[in-house]
């Protein structure tokens, strides 16, 4: 083994089923996760694992014929295959990755498997944006100026690009890219870039988008920063609030058979509006990370995210509150002057540090420098749902913690859905239903609404189902609920994450197999002997199985042991399945996959933190020196090493910054708007090495991660 220990040139800075309707609404570095839990006997759901290592997880899509393509943040489309189980690599984009950026969403066209095979993915490209040069570890070329001028700001203007690619087996074929719309960016900078995509039933587009904001400045509250030499992204008001600019948007546009589009009517601004872009649809948003329709009537349903603050300030205004709106018109929601017509942020000036009164939600105005739209901004409007941190007298039901909205499917009940061998759709009491999920409390629910589409009640749904860190659901065409986990960690492969899916299997309907596979080794040199092993493997009802390893994905059986052992004589990439199928039960022959990748001729790296060290003290502001070893069979080069310094708070975080190299030093953040005496706060350096891999196997990655103790 090559070992490449890197030297410190500074030291460490200053050290569910259905529940019972609750009380009405008034409107006014991994390892494999541990096999899912069946659920209880009785409860008539399952979820079952379709991919236990997704990488970091961000959007699925599922295909008419049951396979499923889901992204990870890094650029790569994962596809599984529902009739072997196996997990492929569809596709990879090159992707820039400063703070939150990377792949995000991801569609298939209306007509997808009928007249085309469109594939839709929104992500931001490399471009020419600067990145951090390992040869310097005391300068981050990365990280833009927070003051400075025009010409300062001006390398960091790109753009994230929501484009179209055909799908040709399992492969998303990138060369048949159709470039559709560019979303203008301020890089270099943390955060809200994310995106969503869907179409509703007359096949329109509809794209949400983050404000591209940095929040951390301002204390939790609305980041209105207009002094003359600040980094423009710390001002909302010149996206969310800017009639002429397509972020903190909802946009809605009609897609043409060459990649072009046009303007369907019903949107904000008519086409030609000077100072208005004609695409958008919903404005004043935040972070509207995940959006879904009802087709059945084209309501629109939009999760935004919160700001920070805990509490109430008048010289600042409301604390943070999270929102879901269900709408079926174009509209002003308000952000970054408010939460709702009556619920008002302040007027603050970041150069004198006063106060100059709330806005008026009736009256916007939007007079800052950065503004290139409107001044005058149509009204507010009413949000369905709002809630903070604390229990929400309006919506009690949410319960208390973290805010981070998402807005869910409804599902589409369908009769005609096959309930024979593998039942798996949901019953049609869940019809019409549109659910809402929160990514920090990990939980569903059901929000019920009347012919008036007033909210009525929110129920629990499975309420006895343990989910970590949802990122996106959505139903399949075979009536079963599809989702992806994040897992309990920061801007990784967790080991809570999976694609999943939830079966109704009905009260007395027969469980599904919980697969589990693992190798004593996954990588090494030829010949590679690799005792294979089960073990964890149980069916709920404790039925007979039968055991199917393929050693090489070749589509034959190699092995019916449980725990075989296998020599593979040849260098490459393999994936070996265990195929676990029900022999016994009243309904036999139900059978689930699981996975282990096995590469030979090449090892996975072994990254290691010199320092900081896990537990290390140090306060928010600080610059930390960093030292990370790298132990691989190939020569090791540290501008393949990326060390990310993230804002740790309660179960997620916020990438802040990354550099490049072994070595270097990485400036913490100021987390304005949190309060380090009480709120859960911490810092996270992750760092990901990813060795070139060898002739034709493929690169591996080993990663490290510690989390520091901030003094107070």
């Amino acid at each position: 083994m090559r070992k490449l220990p890197s030297l410190v040139t500074a030291g460490l800075a200053a050290a569910a089923l259905l529940a019972t309707p609750v009380t009405s609404v008034a409107h006014e570095g991994h390892e494999g996760p541990e096999p899912p839990q069946p659920a209880p006997t009785g409860s008539g759901f399952q979820k079952v694992t379709l991919n236990d290592t997704p990488g970091e997880p961000i959007d699925l899509v599922v295909l008419p014929d049951g396979r499923v393509l889901h992204t990870t943040r890094n650029g790569q489309i994962w596809l599984n295959d529902p009739d072997t189980g196996l997990n492929t690599l569809a596709a990879e984009l090159d992707v820039y990755e400063h703070d939150e950026e990377g792949l995000q969403s991801i569609a298939i066209d209306p007509d997808f498997g009928r007249t085309n095979n469109w594939i839709y993915l929104y992500y931001a490209p490399p471009l020419d944006t600067p990145t951090d040069d390992p040869s310097t570890p005391d300068i981050n070329e990365g990280d833009a100026p927070e003051t400075g001028s025009p010409e300062d700001f001006e390398p960091f203007h790109g753009y994230s690009l929501l484009s179209r690619f055909e799908l040709t087996g399992d492969t998303i074929d990138l060369s048949t890219e159709q470039q559709i719309l560019q979303v203008e960016t301020d890089r270099g900078l943390c955060c809200h870039v994310g995106g969503d995509i869907v179409f509703d039933s007359q096949g329109l587009l509809y794209l949400s988008t983050g404000d591209d904001t940095n929040p951390f400045s301002s204390g939790g509250y609305t980041p209105i920063d207009e002094r003359e030499n600040r980094n423009p992204a710390f001002d909302a008001q010149r996206t969310s609030g800017n009639t002429n600019d397509l972020r903190g948007k909802v946009l809605r546009i009609d897609v043409q058979e060459d990649g072009s589009y046009t303007i369907p009517e019903g949107n904000l601004f008519e086409p030609g509006t000077e100072g208005a872009r004609p695409e958008i649809y919903l404005m004043g948003l935040r972070n509207p990370f995940r959006i879904e329709i009802n087709r059945a009537n084209d309501e629109l349903y939009v999760g935004d995210y919160s700001p920070d603050a805990s509490s109430y300030d008048p010289e600042r205004g409301p604390d943070g509150q999270g929102r879901w709106i269900a709408t079926q018109e174009a509209g002003n929601y308000g952000w970054p002057y408010c939460v709702s017509p009556d619920i008002a942020y302040v007027d603050y000036d970041f150069e004198t540090g006063e106060s100059r009164g709330e806005f008026d939600c009736a009256n916007l105005v939007n007079d800052s420098p950065n503004n290139t739209g409107l001044t005058e901004l149509p009204p507010v409007e009413q949000p369905d749902v709002w809630y903070g941190y604390d229990e929400s007298e309006e919506f009690p039901e949410l319960g208390t913690g973290g805010i981070a909205p998402m807005a869910g499917p409804v599902y589409e009940y369908d009769p005609r859905n096959s309930r024979g061998r593998h039942p798996v759709a949901w019953p049609e009491e869940y019809a019409g239903m549109p659910l809402f999920y929160e990514w920090t409390r990990h939980y569903i629910k059901a929000f019920h609404l009347d012919e008036s589409r007033e909210l009525t009640e929110i129920t629990d749904v499975l309420p006895d189902m343990e989910f970590s860190g949802i990122i996106d659901m959505e139903f399949g065409p075979d009536g079963a609920l599809y989702l992806l986990e994040y897992g309990e960690g920061y801007f990784a492969q967790n080991p809570e994450a999976q694609l999943a899916r939830i079966d109704y299997v009905g009260p007395d309907g027969n469980y599904s197999p919980v697969p589990r596979a693992s190798a004593d080794v996954t990588s090494g040199q030829a010949p590679l002997t690799v005792q294979f092993s089960s073990e964890g493997t149980e069916d709920p009802e404790g039925d007979r199985l039968r055991y199917a390893w393929d050693f090489d994905s070749d589509g034959r059986i190699d092995s019916r042991d449980p725990n075989p052992t296998y020599t593979y004589e040849e260098n490459g990439a393999y994936t070996a399945n265990l195929r676990v199928t029900d022999v016994g039960g009243p309904q036999r022959g139900r059978a689930v996959s699981a996975e282990v990748q096995i590469v030979v001729g090449n090892e996975a790296p072994v990254v290691t933190f010199i320092t900081p060290q896990d537990g290390d003290e140090f306060a928010f502001g600080d610059t930390i020196a960093f030292e990370v070893e790298v132990e691989d069979d190939q020569e090791v080069d540290c501008s393949r090493m990326t060390v990310t310094y993230i804002l740790g708070h309660d179960s997620h975080g916020h990438p802040q910054t990354s550099a490049t190299g072994c070595s270097g030093t990485i400036r913490t953040t100021d987390p304005e708007g949190h309060d380090p005496e009480n709120d859960n706060l911490f810092g996270v350096f992750n760092a990901t090495y990813t060795d070139p891999g060898d002739d034709d196997l493929p690169p591996l990655t080993g990663s490290a991660e510690v989390i520091l103790t901030p003094t107070h």
